[in-house]
């Protein structure tokens, strides 16, 4: 089981050695694309993910957690095949469309296979030390992606895309050489109403869990927002483009080096208090890149990065310690689910706020949601927990 851990970090390497990213917005604008054209492109990249999230997380729990990744590594490779032929607007959308679905295959199935693999072994204690491994391993993968893209693009903006395209076939024979965990409980039935089930119970019925789903979401669509307002603010503050490579390293090594040591943050301070100063500090900063808007606000963005690192492996660990196995890659979906539906409908306004208003002002309004929204579920998480003691 352990080799599982081995084999998920080449596919999390495939997923994250993001060539493309650092220079995205500059390929969409040499394209003929605006800042509103990127995010509706990464809206309905959402929505791709969001259509087959929880089916496809719910096709993890009952047929297997290794087919759906094989699922996923596929559409992923074929996606950044069909950006890589593509000249507008509309083969972009094609291929966010099959990105989105491959997405969807591998979100939830990999942590649930991950979490499984160590409950195996008796090992699920130490989820959270392999989950910030495999995040950082990722950031780290993104952070030399970030220098190698910026040199690539000097060949040509395409260029990136291309060598992407190689980089994320390597998933396919990683996926399928992954070894399927034994259920600890029952298999799941297949049908809709059994998925509805699993999705009420993680939404309804157990209060806990519905309320670190919400929390973790807010907390998850905040982080993902801000990774596409960094370009947008480079160019805001004239940052010439030989830096943006770099920039985008150093942030991806900062989230790399704060996700290994994740869990630490959890058993010193809990969760109520981790998850409060994650939902305050995201918050500020959302608001003071938006206020300051010059070289400074690169501290602030430093913090950020740092906090997301934090954030992402102990949100996951306690979505993972309420749930069975059965339903593990579901719930790990329904999660996701909510994450892609607050950002799909939240990116178009504030795509639209950029190019009619400013960016500040986008930056504002993600502000006041993730603070309220974030602010209102941690109170009612607290009383839950309280009630449960």
């Amino acid at each position: 089981m352990i080799s599982n851990i081995y084999k998920l970090y080449i596919i999390k390497l495939a997923k994250w050695f993001m060539l493309v990213m650092p220079i995205v917005v500059l390929f969409y604008e040499s394209n003929g694309l605006s800042v509103r054209h990127v995010f509706i492109l990464q809206a309905i990249y959402s929505v791709s993910v969001v259509v087959l999230e929880i089916p496809s997380g719910y096709m993890a729990d009952v047929l297997g957690r290794k087919l759906t990744l094989i699922s996923g590594a596929v559409l992923g490779f074929l996606g950044f095949l069909i950006y890589s032929c593509s000249y507008g607007f509309w083969g972009f959308l094609v291929a966010e469309v099959v990105l989105g679905i491959g997405q969807s295959f591998i979100s939830g199935a990999d942590s649930a296979m991950l979490y499984d693999s160590l409950k195996q072994d008796n090992r699920e204690h130490e989820y959270a030390k392999y989950e910030g491994f495999t995040m950082s391993i990722g950031n780290f993968a993104e952070a030399i992606a970030g220098v190698a893209g910026g040199f690539l693009a000097t060949i040509s903006l395409r260029t990136p895309y291309i060598i992407q395209t190689v980089i994320a076939f390597f998933a396919i024979p990683a996926a399928i050489a992954l070894v399927e965990p034994k259920k600890v409980t029952d298999s799941a039935m297949p049908g809709l109403k059994a998925i509805l089930r699993v999705v009420r119970y993680s939404l309804v019925e157990n209060r806990e869990l519905r309320y670190n789903i919400i929390v973790s979401s807010v907390i998850g669509c905040g982080t993902l927002t801000m990774a596409w307002f960094v370009q947008p603010f480079f160019i805001q503050i004239n940052l010439p483009v030989k830096w943006y490579g770099v920039l985008w390293t150093m942030l991806n090594i900062l989230v790399g080096i704060t996700a290994i040591f994740a869990f630490r943050f959890d058993k010193r301070y809990g969760q109520i208090k981790l998850v409060t100063a994650i939902v305050i500090v995201i918050s500020v900063c959302f608001a003071l890149v938006g206020l300051i808007a010059s070289y400074w606000a690169l501290a602030v963005l430093i913090l950020f990065y740092l906090l997301r690192g934090v954030a992402t492996p102990v949100l996951k660990d306690y979505i993972n310690r309420l749930c069975d196995s059965n339903i593990r890659a579901t719930v790990l979906s329904v999660r996701n689910f909510v994450i892609r539906i607050m950002f799909s409908i939240i990116a178009p306004i504030v795509g639209w706020m950029c190019d009619a208003y400013s960016l500040s002002i986008a930056l504002y309004l993600v502000a006041i949601v993730v603070i309220i929204v974030g602010g209102v579920s941690l109170v009612l998480l607290k009383q839950v927990l309280n009630s449960n003691n």
